[in-house]
């Protein structure tokens, strides 16, 4: 397996940046959200420009008022236009149809631009009450961004069975696993988790695992260890200081970004930031919260924070840690908003947004003294074939179909419908169990079959005739398939996994 990476520190169009040049301005596309997005908006803009950052905005829609407009994507393309401009955005909360309806805004962002990084910390904050108050908790979760089953690839298979694809590539895995060390270095943390589901999936999660243990022998200033991303979930609720920096697949990533995010206060006060070669992203994790939306009970510690993140990624780190430290001293000195409160007295957004500025200037000495440098961003090579083989051959092929019989009845149906052809069926299985010719003691599957078939003549090359064969004489008696998959061997492996109970 190599490894094709030029490891330069800016490409032509590299979104990661380096210090700015004194005095320099940024243009930066402002998408508020919806809900409480424009108060968080405002609060942030009105801090940020307290703080003498140097920041001009670019106003934009995406969400609600793009869907209610018939954008099906939830973007307007003006908002396109301005970020391949800006080539940074930051983003409020945007609703989002929620099993029905049009495409994720925020995927849609995501994707289009490549940004295939997701970079969520969590760092305890003062005075916000909870089960973990005290444990110094400060560690970041890195999430692949754009593959995996987020690619939203799903089909229905039956009435009654449908499929997603999960698609992890080595390009995918080789470009989040050296963001997250060149992260690391960055912020001189010392550790880096790789959290899979590797011993189920040991293809599709065991790619993560596999290219991070071949690119983290660059890195021997970083420790590493490959965790059970389960294992994983259940250590962070009962040690999670313990943990420095970690990187998971894209769901996965995704369920334990959110976990971290409870362990110190909430989704209200999580930032994030999607990171691309072409463009890069800072928003609040939280949702819309259309309970309290222009109530002034509106939290904006999320979207400063994830504003804090883009003024060091422009290199404007003094300003980034004034407005820290103005937060920090903000909670210390017992200012909150409702929704962290917990029986204590409360503030609105623009008491809490007004006494964060009277702050700044000011410092606090339990924010701690992390150093801030810029991330190197790793250059991947670009070919969309990064991964060539030596040999590679067609060994067999599955085929999937539809059938309400039991798998006793429908394997000697296959059986029969296909005797004399080149392939001869092996086995059956029903969601990943063999049921044919021998079976589980228990079956209570549906009506979608795996038939695995391979050459009658062992050892024999399959050709896409004999595969097309196969198909007619399914078709032909009766048989509604679905789907094919090639079974190849790879180098002399195979690309393939068994069925449970499989020989």
């Amino acid at each position: 397996m190599s490894y094709h990476v030029f490891m330069t520190t800016a490409a032509p169009r590299q979104a990661s940046g380096g210090a700015s040049a004194p005095g320099a301005r940024h243009a930066v596309t402002l998408i508020a959200g919806d809900g409480i997005g424009p108060e968080v908006a405002q609060a942030t803009k009105a801090i940020l420009e307290a703080a003498g950052a140097r920041i001009d905005w670019e106003d934009a829609v995406a969400g609600k008022e793009a869907f209610d407009k018939g954008i099906g994507n939830g973007v307007a393309p003006e908002t396109l236009e301005s970020l391949a401009r800006t080539r940074v955005a930051l983003k409020g909360p945007l609703e989002t149809p929620v099993g029905h309806g049009g495409k994720s805004a925020n995927v849609t962002l995501r994707k289009l631009f490549e940004m295939y990084g997701n970079i969520r910390p969590c760092k305890e904050l003062p005075n916000v009450q909870g089960p973990f108050a005290g444990r110094g908790i400060d560690l970041i979760v890195v999430r692949e961004n754009v593959e995996d089953v987020y690619a939203g690839i799903e089909h229905m298979q039956t009435p009654g069975v449908a499929q997603c694809l999960k698609l992890i590539s080595q390009k995918g895995c080789e470009k989040i696993v050296r963001l997250t060390y060149e992260l690391a270095r960055a912020q001189g943390r010392k550790m880096v988790h790789t959290a899979t589901k590797a011993n189920i999936m040991k293809m599709t999660e065991g790619y993560l695992k596999r290219v991070a243990e071949q690119v983290s022998q660059e890195y021997p200033d970083i420790k590493s260890e490959h965790i059970i991303i389960d294992n994983c979930c259940h250590k962070l609720v009962m040690s999670p200081e313990k943990f420095d920096v970690i990187v998971s697949t894209n769901m996965n990533g995704d369920i334990v970004s959110d976990l971290t995010s409870g362990l110190v206060g909430g989704l209200g006060l999580a930032p994030s930031m999607n990171i691309g070669d072409d463009a890069i992203m800072f928003e609040a994790v939280h949702g819309t919260a259309p309970d309290i939306a222009g109530q002034d009970k509106a939290n904006p510690t999320a979207l400063l924070l994830a504003a804090v993140m883009m003024l060091r990624h422009f290199g404007m780190f003094d300003t980034a840690m004034a407005i820290e430290h103005a937060l920090w001293v903000t909670l210390e000195g017992g200012t909150f908003t409702g929704d962290i409160a917990l029986g204590r007295p409360a503030v609105g957004t623009k008491k809490f947004t007004e006494t964060i500025m009277s702050n700044l200037g000011k410092t606090s000495a339990g924010l701690g003294t992390r150093e801030y440098k810029p991330i190197k961003m790793p250059q991947v090579a670009k070919a969309p074939d990064l991964v060539k083989a030596a040999q590679r051959q067609d060994v067999g092929v599955d085929v999937f179909i539809e059938s309400g019989l039991l798998p006793d009845a429908f394997g000697k149906a296959v059986e029969k419908a296909t005797w004399g052809c080149a392939l001869k069926l092996k086995n059956v299985s029903n969601r990943g169990v063999q049921v044919w010719p021998t079976a589980a003691s228990a079956f209570d599957g549906v009506d979608h079959y795996g038939c695995r078939f391979f050459p009658a003549e062992p050892k024999a090359k399959v050709t896409d005739k004999q595969v097309t064969d196969l198909l007619t004489k399914l078709t032909t008696a009766g048989l509604r398939w679905m789907h094919i998959e090639k079974l190849i061997e790879i180098d002399g492996k195979p690309g393939f996994a068994k069925s449970q109970g499989e020989s």
